[in-house]
């Protein structure tokens, strides 16, 4: 087992070189300023963004630390109200069948709705950038989670639940009990699937709404032609995604293990 890793993670930085010297050759030719910038000019604009990454200049003039940590604030406050939310109903949804078909329909309706779309109304509405990009965290976090509680909830084994009946437990205990713990696989799946969407949509947000953050910033070094830096950012955005799916990921293994 231990070879096997060892030999994809020698395969995968293998490829990483290959890719990179593909890309440091396909731009030798360049001229500076003209063309997109190769990896050693995006590494050097790494190295400079990242040794002072948390400076304060103004609004427009911020460190990388600072954009990065004002999305995760976003991400963090939007995605957990979304996730309690969606438990809470699709534990609901799932103890009832009919309430689910019932519900369902609308759940379908609203799903496929890109989260953006919310947000003139969300800005017309709050009147306030950042309490819209909150909302529409909220809204690309809650379906995957709701869906998939309904689902884990459903599946739960009449028995476990006949038995706390009879038991005579509170609806609490049931829920802390058996209910949350026969669902937790599903329930996991659903915030790993949210907690992407989320990331996804904090960074599209936030170019429409300026102010602080990663999206914004991507947006504003586009328009001041530093290409270096928004190749950094998209890969900084994607280490983060990466890091954010890991930990869910982790989790849901551990679950489907005890399970």
């Amino acid at each position: 087992m231990g070879e096997d890793r060892a030999r994809v993670i020698c395969y995968s930085l293998l490829l990483a070189l290959v890719f990179l010297g593909i890309w440091q050759a396909s731009v030798a030719g360049n001229k500076p300023g003209k063309g997109l910038p190769g990896p050693v000019a995006v590494a050097q604009t790494a190295a400079e963004m990242l040794a002072n990454p948390f400076y304060n200049n103004g609004p427009n003039d911020k460190g990388i630390g600072l954009q990065f940590l004002s999305s995760l604030g976003r991400l963090a406050i939007g995605y957990i109200a979304a996730s309690v939310v969606a438990v809470f109903l699709g534990v609901f949804l799932g103890l009832s069948p009919t309430l689910y078909r019932a519900v369902n329909p609308y759940v379908q309706i609203l799903k496929p709705i890109s989260p953006l779309a919310w947000m003139p109304l969300f800005l017309y509405t709050i009147q306030d950038s950042g309490s819209a990009a909150v909302l529409v965290i909220f809204m690309s976090s809650l379906w995957p989670t709701l869906a998939n509680t309904a689902f884990g909830v459903a599946s739960i084994r009449k028995d476990y639940l006949n038995v706390a009946a009879i038991l005579q437990l509170s609806w609490w205990r049931r829920l802390v009990t058996v209910i949350l713990p026969g669902a937790a696989p599903a329930v996991v799946a659903g915030l790993r699937i949210s907690i992407g969407s989320a990331w996804v949509a904090i960074v599209a947000a936030e170019m429409l709404i300026g102010g602080t953050g990663v999206g914004y910033f991507v947006w504003n070094e586009w328009n001041n032609l530093q290409l270096t830096s928004v190749i950094f950012a998209i890969l900084a955005i994607r280490l983060i995604g990466v890091l954010l799916d890991a930990g869910l990921g982790r989790l849901s293994r551990k679950l489907a293990y005890a399970d």
